[in-house]
């Protein structure tokens, strides 16, 4: 075929062959027929060898209706094809049609390109309706069965080379520059000659091939000496050559064909081994001689490259994932590390030690306001200073890796012996600092299928490039390189950046802020801190006195008392979980009735939107909603199994909210003769706190009452679907506690309070101490069954007393006013954490976690 397209006064590059258009060459090969028509049947081209295969004279085809030349019930199945194909890429198959009614069988193929249907006839070798899965599927099973990409791929060969019947059967993989690299090769034992491990020049396969192979995933060259069929006429009306790339029979490039001849190859097929929509690689089939793959056995290969490209994203998967595991790992070792409050240049050894578990590197440097530390083979530093300039020109926050860090830095030409490769991972934004790994050089040997770096000749075929005659193996040198680094690196390095993020900095970059910012604030805490003590303080005192008045009984009293502060502890601690933000009401509400109908809960309705409160008004509507459940449990509805409670929460107009309390099915209200502090702290809380209303309502039906909150106390939640409530606890069998137990305290009254507890639940004797080296002595002195220990005891912590418990497998609770937000927990032995203040509630559910025998029915 004339070229047209590249003039022969055109400078010879290698970019020429990139330029042939090997989609139009207007040629079919001579075991297809061609048949191009309109949308409306209308013949627009057709091979010249449809006479010899279908018996139908191309010229007596053109500018007619394809019924003219084939019978109805073919149309019919044409027509039937043609309205399965939905796009330009898709191809649809018939195998074994009775074509022209004369019992010859044909395999048509049909698809679309710019305005035509394009149809490709076949001549038949097999009966319809054979079964080629039955010889693929035991081969799937063979390709499956592997355990990495390489044996994958060696097993794939060997498997389209037994369904084939090629002399050479190889899997090609592309590299990033269109290169690419035979990685498996199935041949005929006669064959000495063997390509696994070639590299092949980018211009081997060119670019517009490359695009083709995504698109038509299955390319047959019967014989490179085949005399192939024009295609008439050449060009349509407006002057445009028929777009052949989907085409099955398309004739092949000159170039490919000459390429071919000088491997000795007579005929070859390739199969596109796609992911991801690009072009992964190629199965390269090969033969001595001629040979005709019939279409039924492609679309089995086909089948075949599609599972085994499935095979391969499955096993790269596979690697990812261990990668991002051992990346996981190193995280959590270096954070166990790195977690103990030591500067960055006391933690480097650890850093260094950590990640060579992980990544391999022949030196290792810390580079942090101004400051370097080095392991192994490292550059000076003023030759680093270099490196760290080069390396702040990169984008910020990112991990950067190179293995030719000459190409990139030519300062650091003759240095490769130390820092060929460098895999660089920020640990700062301002100053940059870095910490970086150096990899020296390692002198490569590629196997390249003759010289990719040959000078480009005139050939015969004019101005593009003529293909290699020798295909003797050509050695590259590759200086300057160190080896690659992998995926598995690159995750590790980013893990370790993240890591470096959340601990070193926390240890380096804030550290000074850090202490500005206490002494500055100081003065302000112990005032806040005094200004709430003396709230608290004055609160309880108010709750101790209100509470002795209206009591009838010390057991009345000490049950009032006791639940009004435990209130309180609770919302306290519902503000510290979520640091003083707003809280939702529903928790609020459901912590005070899991503490008594914890598997009635469903006996209370809440109707209405959610809503969070603000701090503010979190413990003043703990109180109150503490009281009306108390209330409700003891003379109310809850005092009843029929019993019913609704809470319906109605947003009004002017932005405040109101609650109203309603009881039914309970015993019959009478209202009381006076007024205890429990009712006075339902009426009076939330107008006095609040600014709100308080209204109630001793209706014979049931108790009610009203409250209005200020807007500014109140949030509402976004309106999605209310999370399930969670599974109300089981109650735990009341607990038998003996023996001799301690308790770590330093302040008195607490302790004391927490012994009587514990002599409540049956413990003989229990010992109390203040500070660590007292705990140690009791531990030392006593056979121990349990203890309890406060996490901060004033100047020093419990740890060294949990230590030993631990040892001597002594069950302990941990104890903390911050309860399990307390930071300082994760340097402790395993073991339950309580809030306090301590009631017996807390203690008892803390206790019943821990080993300490049978408990009574």
């Amino acid at each position: 075929m004339a070229d047209n397209f590249i003039s022969t006064d055109t400078p010879v590059d290698l970019t020429n062959c990139d330029r042939e258009p090997i989609h139009i060459l207007g040629h079919v090969q001579s075991f297809g027929a061609l048949i191009a028509i309109s949308a409306d049947w209308i013949v627009q081209h057709a091979s010249e060898n449809v006479d010899k295969l279908l018996g139908l004279r191309a010229d007596d085809l053109i500018g007619l209706p394809l019924s003219d030349g084939l019978p109805r019930d073919t149309m019919q199945r044409l027509s039937a094809m043609i309205g399965t194909v939905t796009q330009e890429n898709s191809v649809v198959r018939a195998f074994g049609v009775d074509l022209l009614g004369d019992g010859r069988r044909f395999d048509v193929a049909s698809h679309m390109t710019q305005n035509s249907f394009i149809f490709e006839f076949e001549p038949g070798e097999r009966a319809a309706g054979h079964d080629e899965m039955s010889l693929v599927s035991a081969m799937l099973r063979k390709v499956s069965n592997q355990s990495d990409t390489q044996s994958v791929a060696q097993a794939a060969a060997e498997q389209l080379r037994g369904l084939t019947g090629f002399d050479r059967v190889m899997v090609y993989r592309f590299g990033a520059e269109g290169d690419g690299t035979v990685i498996a090769e199935a041949r005929d034992e006669a064959d000495s000659e063997s390509y696994l491990g070639l590299h092949f020049p980018a211009s081997d396969i060119p670019r517009q091939a490359r695009e083709l192979y995504k698109r038509n995933l299955i390319r047959l060259i019967m014989d490179v000496d085949d005399t192939v069929s024009p295609i008439v006429p050449q060009l349509s009306p407006e002057g445009m050559p028929l777009d052949l790339s989907m085409s099955i029979s398309r004739a092949v490039s000159p170039i490919h064909l000459e390429y071919l001849r000088n491997m000795n190859v007579r005929g070859s097929m390739s199969v596109s081994i796609l992911q991801k929509g690009e072009l992964w690689g190629l199965f390269a089939c090969h033969h001595r001689k001629p040979i005709h793959i019939d279409y039924q056995r492609r679309t089995a290969v086909e089948l075949l490259a599609q599972f085994f490209a499935y095979e391969i994203e499955r096993q790269e998967a596979r690697a990812v994932s261990d990668a991002s595991g051992r990346a996981q790992r190193l995280h959590d070792r270096l954070m166990v590390r790195l977690s103990s409050g030591e500067r960055l240049e006391q933690v480097f050894p650890t850093i260094a030690e950590e990640i060579a578990k992980v990544v391999d590197y022949d030196g290792i440097a810390v580079y942090s306001d101004g400051t370097y530390l080095t392991r192994g083979a490292v550059p000076t530093q003023a030759q680093f200073e270099g490196i760290a300039r080069f390396l702040n020109t990169a984008a910020a926050s990112r991990v950067y890796a190179t293995d030719n860090l000459t190409a990139r830095l030519p300062a650091m030409a003759g240095h490769a012996d130390v820092a060929a490769g460098i895999l660089a991972i920020p640990i700062s934004r301002t100053p940059r600092d870095y910490i970086v790994l150096f990899r020296s050089e390692v002198v490569r040997q590629v196997k390249w299928a003759g010289n990719p770096e040959k000078p480009v000749e005139l050939g015969p075929n004019g101005a593009r490039l003529t293909p290699r005659k020798s295909f003797e193996t050509w050695k590259q040198d590759v200086g300057n390189r160190s080896e690659q680094w992998s995926v598995t690196a690159l995750r590790a390095a980013e893990a370790i950046r993240i890591t470096l993020l959340e601990v070193v900095l926390k240890l380096s970059d804030e550290v000074n802020a850090e202490r500005k910012r206490a002494q500055d604030q100081q003065e302000l805490l112990i005032a806040e801190l005094n200004h709430r003590v003396r709230n608290v303080l004055g609160l309880i005192r108010s709750l101790v006195s209100q509470s002795r008045r209206t009591a009838t009984s010390m057991e009345d009293f000490t049950a009032a008392i006791d639940g009004r502060i435990h209130a309180l502890a609770q919302a306290h601690d519902q503000l510290t979980r979520t640091e003083w933000t707003p809280v939702a009401f529903r928790d609020l509400l459901y912590k005070e009735l899991d503490a008594y109908i914890a598997s009635e809960r469903d006996r209370v309705s809440v109707l209405g939107p959610r809503i969070l409160l603000s701090p503010e008004a979190f413990s003043s509507i703990a109180l109150v909603f503490h009281e009306l459940v108390t209330n409700s449990v003891k003379y109310g509805a809850l005092s009843v199994p029929a019993g019913r409670v609704t809470i319906e929460i109605t947003p009004m107009p002017d932005g405040n909210t109101r609650l109203h309390w309603s009881e039914t099915g309970g015993p019959a209200v009478r209202a009381p003769e006076r007024r205890g502090f429990g009712t006075t702290l339902i009426e009076r809380s939330i107008p006095f706190e609040l600014k709100g209303t308080a209204e109630t309502r001793f209706a014979v039906t049931g108790f009610e009452a009203t409250f209005t909150i200020p807007e500014r106390f109140i949030t509402l939640m976004p309106d999605t679907p209310e999370p399930a409530a969670a599974a109300p606890a089981q109650a735990l069998a009341p607990l038998s506690l003996s023996g001799v137990a301690m308790v770590v305290e330093d302040n008195m009254i607490i302790a004391m309070d927490a012994a009587d507890i514990l002599e409540t639940l049956g413990v003989q004797t229990v010992h109390i101490a203040g500070s660590v080296a007292e705990a140690l002595r009791v531990a030392e002195a006593n056979t121990l069954s349990l203890a309890v220990l406060d996490v901060n005891l004033g100047a020093e912590t419990s740890l060294p007393v949990a230590q030993v418990l631990a040892a001597q497998n002594v069950p302990f609770l941990l104890a903390s006013g911050y309860g399990s937000n307390d930071g300082s927990l994760a340097r402790y032995p395993q073991s339950t954490v309580i809030a306090k203040p301590f009631t017996l509630e807390s203690l008892s559910k803390g206790l019943a976690t821990l080993p300490l025998g049978p408990r009574r029915d």
